[in-house]
């Protein structure tokens, strides 16, 4: 399957190379490809510039973001929330593409810890969903880190991933993707609609919480049921 990821951060690459590593053909889309590839020097936590990278995973396309578009089959928008809509916009993604969305609304504008900048009412998915009515979004893995997305087998025990979307069809696929990840699928649990992502964007306060607790943004959490 031809998968365009969306976003050069941390999450976007460990998941744009597990993808690779599984069988799909990647690529990365940006707004400004050649700017991107320039970026060599780590950021302020230690992760190595984006060109850095890229020398590592020669196979892994980098493309600008109408050309990821195109390119996809699948879109995993892995940006920032307040940065996802002007990223999927400019990809346009066609009518029945799956779009899986990993964003969180995260504001750190006043500081760490961050506040939620949709909340409540609405989710990033949904104004995805929304602005994009052909499309089939589909929310995943935004309650656990980049090496959990791609490794869940590094935590013991059983332990849950949520999906949430309209299309059964889409849940589908993007479930079988997880299970490329390592996911087995029953540790996928369905919320059912896109407004179930409000739930899990808004999980992030407490996952912040756990993390300050725990000295560590490696863990996720199970659901247990009588």
């Amino acid at each position: 399957m031809k998968i365009a990821v969306l976003g050069t951060g941390l999450a976007g690459r460990t998941l744009a190379a597990a993808l690779h590593d599984a069988g799909h053909e990647v690529a990365v889309g940006t707004r400004d490809p050649a700017a991107t590839r320039a970026r060599t020097a780590p950021d302020a936590n230690g992760t190595a510039g984006f060109g850095t990278w890229a020398e590592a995973h020669p196979d892994i396309e980098l493309l600008a973001l109408p050309d990821a578009g195109r390119y996809g089959e699948v879109l995993l928008n892995v940006t920032s929330g307040d940065g996802s809509l002007e990223a999927v916009a400019g990809a346009a993604p066609a009518p029945g593409t799956v779009l899986v969305d990993v964003s969180n609304p995260l504001d750190f504008s006043g500081g760490f810890p961050p506040v939620l900048s949709v909340v409540n009412t609405d989710s990033v998915a949904e104004q995805l969903q929304r602005a994009h009515p052909q499309v089939r979004v589909v929310k995943t893995l935004n309650t656990v880190n980049a090496a959990v997305m791609v490794d869940p087998g590094s935590l013991p025990g059983e332990h849950h991933v949520f999906v949430a979307g309209e299309d059964a069809e889409a849940k589908a696929l993007v479930t079988g993707l997880l299970g490329d990840l390592g996911w087995p699928a029953a540790s996928v649990l369905d919320l059912g609609g896109i407004r179930a992502a409000r739930a899990t964007e808004m999980y992030l306060p407490l996952w912040l919480a756990l993390m300050g607790v725990t000295g560590s943004a490696t863990f996720n959490i199970k659901v247990v049921t009588p």
